[in-house]
C-alpha cells in the first residue's frame, strides 16, 4: 500500500511513495538479463507525483538494463510521443520528496539535472523507442504493476477513504488539545511578586514557596536560620540541573538529616551562618524574595512574601 508522505500546502504537489524497498528489488533490476524481477517488485517501485501514479526514469532504467540518460535522450528524441501527461520533470520540491520517502533513490540528489517521472501511457510509449528484447518484457511487466496498483486502489477506496478520515480527525483533536493546553496555560495562576497568607494557610504556603523552587532554571540558595528536614523535601522538588545551597546556623540534628540525605539524593549544599540574621531570604536564579517567616513555618502565622529588586550577589556579599 502507498505510504503517504507529509502534506504540502498545495495538493497537487503532493507525493506519495511506496518505497520500502528490499534491497534485492534493487538488485534484481541491475540484473535484467535474470528473470528473478518480478512485478510485485516493480509495484514498489512506483510512487504518486501530482496526482498521478509513476515510475522516476532512474528505476525504469533500471529495469530495462539502460542507462538513465540514454532512456531520456530516447524519449527527447522522439518528444511527440511524451506530451505532459504522459511524461513531466519533477520540481526540486518534488525531487527532494521522493528522496526523501525513497532511499533507492537517494542518488538523484547528486544528478545535474531534475528528473523524469513517466506515467502508465508514458511507459507504453517507452516500449516503443527503446528498442530491445529485455525492455519490451519488462514494459508489459510495467503495464501490468500499474493496473494491479490501480485494481489494489478501487477494491480498497472505502478504507483508504476511512484512514483519511481518521487521520483527518486526528490533525483536528491535536489542533483542539493544543487550544486548550494554550488556554489552560493562559488562565492557570502565575506566580505573584508579592503575596500575604492569613494565619493557618500553611497549605497555601507551602504550594506558593514549591512554586517558586519549581520555576528555579540555574539555582537556588536559602538564607535561613532556622531549618529541618521539611525544607530538604521542598528543595528535592527542584529540576534535576538546579544547584540548591541552604545557608542556616548549625544544628547537629539537622546535619544528620542533610548527611542522610545526600547520600541517597541529589546534593544540598550548607554554608554556616557567619552570624545570626534577622530576615530570610530565597535566591531563585536571579530574583531575590523576602520571606517573612521561615520556611518550616510559612502560613503557621500571618506571613509574606515580597520579590525585591536587589541582586542576588548583593545579598550573598552581606552574608560574608
Amino acid at each position: 500500500m502507498a505510504k503517504k508522505s507529509k502534506k504540502k500546502e498545495d495538493e497537487t504537489n503532493e507525493v506519495v511513495a511506496n518505497c520500502d524497498h528490499p534491497d534485492e528489488v534493487i538488485a534484481n533490476c541491475e540484473n535484467p538479463q535474470e528473470n528473478s524481477l518480478s512485478q510485485y517488485d516493480i509495484e514498489k517501485l512506483i510512487v504518486t507525483v501530482r496526482g498521478e501514479q509513476v515510475l522516476i526514469d532512474q528505476d525504469i532504467a533500471r529495469i530495462y538494463g539502460v542507462t538513465t540518460g540514454r532512456l531520456n535522450q530516447q524519449a527527447k528524441r522522439n518528444i511527440a510521443r511524451f506530451p505532459e501527461s504522459f511524461r513531466f520533470q519533477l520540481t526540486k520540491e518534488e525531487r527532494d520528496e521522493v528522496i526523501a520517502n525513497c532511499d533507492n533513490l537517494r542518488s538523484l540528489k547528486f544528478y545535474p539535472s531534475l528528473p523524469y517521472a513517466y506515467t502508465e501511457q508514458g511507459i507504453g510509449q517507452l516500449s516503443t523507442v527503446v528498442h530491445s528484447k529485455i525492455a519490451i518484457e519488462r514494459s508489459i511487466m510495467i503495464m501490468n504493476a500499474f493496473v494491479a496498483m490501480r485494481r489494489f486502489m478501487v477494491q480498497n477506496a472505502g478504507i483508504l477513504m476511512r484512514i483519511a478520515h481518521l487521520e483527518k480527525h486526528q490533525i483536528e483533536t491535536d489542533q483542539k488539545m493544543d487550544m486548550l493546553l494554550d488556554r489552560m496555560d493562559k488562565q492557570s495562576p502565575k506566580l505573584l511578586p508579592e503575596q500575604i497568607f492569613a494565619t493557618g494557610c500553611v497549605w497555601d504556603a507551602w504550594t506558593y514557596v514549591s512554586d517558586l523552587v519549581r520555576s528555579a532554571k540555574q539555582r537556588i540558595v536559602l538564607i535561613d536560620n532556622f531549618v529541618d528536614d521539611r525544607v530538604l523535601s521542598l528543595l528535592d522538588k527542584r529540576a534535576d540541573n538546579v544547584e540548591a545551597t541552604i545557608h542556616s546556623r548549625y544544628y547537629e540534628s539537622f546535619q544528620t538529616d542533610l548527611k542522610k540525605h545526600n547520600e541517597q539524593y541529589r546534593e544540598i549544599k550548607f554554608i554556616q551562618l557567619p552570624q545570626k540574621n534577622h530576615d530570610r531570604f530565597l535566591i531563585i536564579d536571579d530574583d531575590v524574595y523576602l520571606l517573612g517567616a521561615s520556611v518550616k513555618d510559612m502560613g503557621v502565622g500571618m506571613c509574606a512574601v515580597t520579590k525585591m529588586q536587589v541582586s542576588p550577589e548583593t545579598i550573598l556579599q552581606l552574608l560574608k
